[in-house]
């Protein structure tokens, strides 16, 4: 199905909604408690695991490409040291036990055997029918995993294969727009929608010196003030990155037609708000400061 009338934008407040959802499992309970009953309970290694599961045995140089903001010494501390204490086909599994503890206490059994779950699970896969695998490796890896047969894992894997697609054309438009992964979460961050600095410390393993750093650099550029906000140039760019992963998003949004998009959206952010208002991520986890 495709179609001339899709808003330049439609498949990324598409997108945005569905992510929600999918990035649950990264502030889930449920998610730590299966990754330390395998033996894996230090943050870094199940974000890791987690992930590039699906990549298989894979090292630390090949995670670090494929994860792009995440400094390199934080990746080879864990990886691939993380596959001897459990396998990639153990971290898949304990992956989806907790996708399906994480989205039953979020949103409660009677929505995930609805017919708007089962509704949204179709059109989500069907928009994933149009992702292509070549330069996306790690939307590729996940898009080999079979579809699982409830509705609300399926609605989940769909997720997780739409936020890879896109994830890895984000980072073809970083890489052209000249920032390293460091400076794409600064200027992110810059615009209030990013992740603050001490979750970049928490979880990626940065630290002042390298924040300031970067800073240092993209005033250079003349893309961040002396205040760590964005200038017009700055503004302009990240506008740009947007618009080009738009861009490089864009087949699976035209596939499902802006009426399949138009549905998605609304039962995706349905969901969305309903895990936001239930407590599923950190209340400080966004914002500049």
């Amino acid at each position: 199905m495709t179609t001339s009338a899709l808003e330049p934008r439609a498949g990324r407040r598409c997108h945005t909604v569905l992510n929600s959802v999918h990035s649950t499992l990264y502030f889930s309970p449920d998610l730590v408690e299966e990754m330390a009953a395998l033996g894996i309970k230090e943050r870094p290694a199940v974000n890791f695991a987690l992930r590039s599961a699906a990549l298989g045995r894979v090292g630390a140089g090949t995670v670090a490409a494929t994860f792009y903001n995440y400094k390199y010494e934080l990746v080879a501390r864990y990886v691939p040291a993380v596959w001897d204490i459990a396998a990639p086909e153990q971290v898949l599994a304990a992956r989806a036990r907790a996708a399906d503890a994480t989205l039953r206490r979020l949103l409660g059994a009677e929505t995930l055997a609805s017919e708007a779950m089962a509704e949204a699970a179709v059109l989500a896969l069907r928009a994933a029918e149009a992702c292509t695998r070549p330069g996306r490796p790690l939307y590729a890896a996940h898009a080999d995993l079979p579809v699982p047969k409830e509705a609300h894992l399926a609605y989940f894997h769909a997720a997780t294969l739409l936020r890879e697609h896109r994830g890895d054309g984000h980072l073809a438009a970083l890489i052209e727009a000249g920032l390293d992964g460091l400076e794409a979460v600064v200027t992110h961050t810059a615009t209030g929608k990013g992740m603050r600095p001490k979750w970049a410390f928490l979880t990626r393993g940065w630290e002042q010196a390298d924040w300031d750093a970067a800073c240092g650099r993209l005033r250079e550029r003349g893309l961040l003030d002396g205040d760590g906000e964005l200038t017009g140039a700055g503004v302009a760019l990240r506008e740009e990155i947007e618009a080009r992963t738009d861009r490089l998003d864009r087949a699976p949004y035209d596939h499902l037609g802006a009426e399949g998009v138009a549905r998605l959206t609304e039962l995706a952010g349905g969901f969305a708000g309903a895990v936001v208002a239930a407590g599923a991520f950190p209340e400080d986890l966004r914002g500049k400061r």
